[in-house]
């Protein structure tokens, strides 16, 4: 009794892995300046650490990355935000 492929049914989906699509959302939300007095919007791009994540994770553009990156330096250096912290979230 062989049975051809289309003939088998699966009792759950078949996990297929559909990565949902980076976006700045700097671009999104039409954001120009990025405020380094800011220190709770900030924290959404540093790591438990306290390190900067990198573009590959967050999604942000070149352009507003290095703009980040500038205002986490300046909070950091005004004692806004932490340089290291152990769990910051």
């Amino acid at each position: 009794m062989a049975q051809s492929n289309s003939d088998i049914k699966y009792l759950t989906p078949i996990a297929v892995d559909t990565k949902k699509k980076k976006y700045c959302r700097f671009k999104k939300a039409r954001i120009k300046y990025i405020d380094y007095k800011d220190p709770n919007f900030l924290m959404r791009f540093v790591n438990e650490q306290g390190r900067i994540l990198p573009r590959r994770i967050t999604g942000t553009s070149t352009k507003y990355q290095k703009k980040v990156a500038q205002a986490i330096k300046r909070a950091r250096h005004l004692a806004l935000m932490p340089y290291v912290g152990d769990l910051l979230k």
